[in-house]
């Protein structure tokens, strides 16, 4: 009797289905209240008010528990590989599958931006306008990327060694004013090199320390199954909030622009992706896309790679077979050091950017240009607006105005959402190129 009543019993609906009944209810939303209301103080204060609270308590709850994820995910990854020598082999293919695939993904983006110049579309009083109403979020950029600029190279290379793991921890998502660390990528340094010294260690001495790891991660997992429930209501708020702001306008201006953007990253999504996904990872690639839609769902509503990580880590383990040693490894790293569509963005932003100032770059500058979006690929943050701040060093290496900048940051937010889901996607197709490299079978 048990069995028949649990055959009739009706399947909950999927967390990747209620996630986009919400991205869908919010958009529509939001797009008619900006329609039929414009920016009424009543919207305002709503969008200020419950659904900014609710939005931010889901990305709070996920970025509560990044940093210990982060951690633990990664020093098991490298105590569990156990060999150094395979270690060193899952390290190179990972490092090699991010510099090759991240150069393809910014020569698409910035073939496609010299063919079709959406810069060339802009008018110029449309340009002042943009400019004058971003001003507050200009300059904060602007005074960020200046800060960045002002450190020695050499004082950027060692700040991946931190002499202060806990104040890297503590700031990597909101930094101090006063901070001048890396970050992410400092945490995960030091997460490498501890899970390097447990594994070089006696297995009997480290147990211990390897088991409270474990339950670390297996504590984040049900934290961040928790706080999932919460995703359709959250990324419902996420995308009112935005749409509700922007309406249609501010794409009419920059439709060319958004276009190029959009286009360039559905083709490395699409394209790039799935030959490597056949030939690498030999599988088919709709399959593929069809196990991790949860996570480009959630990539693309909360704008994050840190946020997705957790997602995709439990996607890639239960629906693709990669072992939890290499997507320890592997989807970690690459949520902070993998980010093709940043690179991708960046190329696009500095020549739309270039053309809209009647900048003409020689070969050389796009080649700069190139060589500079794949190092600000590797060392973006993975949070919301990440990228921007090193858009303006870019833009300033190769002689454009900085200040432009504030032509796109109005349609930022909907492109920073759309290259997440390439930056994850990336992530999860590296983890599979690895783990088939090394042997797995995978769920085909």
């Amino acid at each position: 009797m048990t069995d028949a009543n649990e055959a009739q019993a009706p399947r909950k609906m999927a967390i990747h289905t209620k996630i986009l009944i919400g991205l869908l209810v919010g958009a529509v939303a939001g797009v008619t209240c900006n329609q039929l209301f414009g920016t009424e103080q009543w919207l305002i204060n709503l969008i200020d008010g419950p659904v900014y609270f609710v939005g931010q308590m889901f990305l709070r709850l996920i970025f509560m528990v990044v940093i210990p994820l982060l951690f633990s995910a990664l020093t098991l990854g490298v105590a569990e590989l156990g060999d150094i020598r395979r270690l060193g082999r899952i390290g190179a293919r990972t490092f090699a599958y991010t510099l090759i695939v991240t150069t393809i993904s910014v020569a698409i983006g910035l073939a496609l931006v010299n063919v079709v110049r959406p810069g060339d579309y802009l008018p110029e009083d449309t340009k002042q306008k943009l400019i004058a109403s971003t001003e507050t979020d200009r300059d904060k950029v602007l005074a960020n990327a200046e800060t960045a600029k002002k450190t020695k190279t050499v004082d950027k290379i060692l700040q991946i060694i931190p002499n202060n793991p806990i104040g890297d921890m503590a700031n990597a998502i909101n930094p101090h004013p006063a901070y001048a660390g890396s970050g992410f990528i400092a945490v995960m340094f030091f997460a490498f090199i501890f899970g390097l010294g447990l594994a070089m260690s006696d297995p009997d001495t480290v147990a211990p320390t390897i088991a409270v790891l474990k339950g670390v991660y297996a504590a984040v997992m049900r934290i961040i199954d928790f706080a999932m429930g919460l995703a359709p209501y959250a990324v419902a708020c996420l995308i009112f909030a935005t749409t509700a702001r922007l309406g249609f306008e501010v794409f009419k201006s920059l439709a060319a622009y958004v276009a190029v953007v959009l286009v360039a990253l559905a083709i490395h999504q699409f394209g790039t992706y799935s030959v490597l996904v056949y030939f690498f990872a030999k599988m088919n690639p709709l399959t593929f896309f069809a196990k991790i839609r949860e996570v480009m769902i959630t990539a693309f509503s909360t704008s994050s790679s840190n946020v997705t990580l957790p997602t995709a880590m439990r996607v890639t383990e239960e629906k693709l077979g990669v072992p939890r040693e290499i997507t320890g490894f592997v989807l970690t790293l690459g949520s902070t050091a993998n980010q093709n569509g940043t690179a991708l963005y960046e190329g696009i932003t500095v020549l739309f950017l270039a053309q809209v100032f009647n900048v003409d770059l020689t070969f050389g500058q796009q080649v700069t240009v190139l060589l500079m979006s794949i190092l600000a690929g590797i060392g973006t943050a993975g949070v919301p607006g990440g990228s921007l701040p090193l858009v303006v060093l870019v833009l300033q290496s190769v002689g454009v105005p900085a200040e432009g900048i504030a032509i796109i940051l109005g349609v930022d937010r909907i492109l920073d959402m759309s290259r997440t889901v390439l930056n994850v996607t990336g992530d999860i197709t590296a983890a599979a190129y690895v783990a088939r490299a090394e042997g797995v079978e995978l769920s085909t």
